[in-house]
């Protein structure tokens, strides 16, 4: 039988999942591609490896493999974000906060499966399975939420900086 888990157990995903995502997109931002490649690939590559990642439903991380394809077009495009088109900086915005999102989500089931985390909390296979299930349908959403902040908030508030004499590209 697993131990009570309560919601103060979760803060060990945060301080490693959300910092990544944030990098991710910094380097997205930068136009560079290879290190978030290489961490997808190794973080998506020891999720596959793993016995339990064998047998989890693929389903639930679809949002995995779709952004690591959307990696190197993120980068490409995300150098945008410094130029005055605004289609091309939606776009850029839209790309890079989807792989960012995605990269937090990926390292959150990076720690729970390869790194074996399930075991800190006691879970057997079937609460791995169960919470597999539950946290794709909140990731999911995440990610359409990733998408229409992009949209509606991320996108003014990079027009508004670029107005901002210390935020001027090349950043430094």
């Amino acid at each position: 039988m697993g131990r009570i888990i309560k919601p103060d157990d979760f803060w060990m995903f945060a301080i490693v999942a959300e910092p990544l995502g944030v990098l991710a997109a910094g380097f997205l931002a930068k136009g560079k591609w290879k290190p978030v490649a290489a961490i997808y690939v190794i973080m998506l590559g020891a999720y596959f490896i793993h016995p339990f990642g064998q047998m989890l439903p693929l389903w639930t991380i679809v949002d995995i493999p779709i952004a690591l394809i959307l990696i190197y077009p993120a980068a490409r495009i995300g150098k945008s974000i410094y130029k005055n088109n605004l289609p091309r900086l939606t776009l850029a915005s839209v790309l890079i906060f989807f792989v960012g999102t995605v990269s937090d989500s990926l390292t959150r089931v990076f720690l729970l499966v390869p790194a074996r985390f399930y075991e800190f909390f006691g879970w057997p296979f079937e609460a791995l399975y169960g919470a597999f299930i539950l946290g794709a349908i909140q990731s999911f959403a995440e990610d359409g939420l990733a998408i229409i902040m992009a949209i509606l908030i991320g996108v003014p508030l990079i027009v508004a900086l670029r107005k901002v004499p210390a935020f001027e590209y090349p950043l430094t």
